[in-house]
């Protein structure tokens, strides 16, 4: 099972940008995508956007326009969030898919957005 580790999150005002980033422990060939999710306080998890390991992307309707997902390789995703506004406001987990050696989630990190 891979481990991902998660960074970049913090305390932004509304209009700023802020970017994370999430990294496998080590390089593993067989990771599939990798997606970003964020959990509000009260809601459920929500998919926000996805890479794969040929390079297309996908993105909630919610942040398209203002997200862009983006990675060094498969291993290594970042997602860099610009006009940001107070309902972003979440904990942002990274997810990856691998058939192999299973999927996993980071640790999420905290993202808040002062209006």
């Amino acid at each position: 099972q891979v481990q991902l580790v998660e960074s970049g999150g913090g305390l932004v005002q509304a209009g700023g940008s802020l970017t994370l980033s999430c990294a496998a422990s080590r390089r593993i060939v067989s990771i599939n995508a990798m997606d970003w999710y964020r959990e509000a306080p009260g809601k459920q998890r929500e998919w926000v956007a996805r890479i794969t390991s040929g390079g297309s992307t996908n993105y909630a309707d919610s942040v398209k326009g203002r997200f862009t997902i983006s990675a060094d390789n498969i291993n290594t995703v970042y997602l860099q969030m610009n006009s940001l506004k107070p309902e972003d406001t979440a904990v942002y987990y990274c997810y990856a898919r691998d058939l192999i050696n299973g999927n996993t989630w980071g640790q999420g990190t905290q993202v808040t957005v002062s209006s």
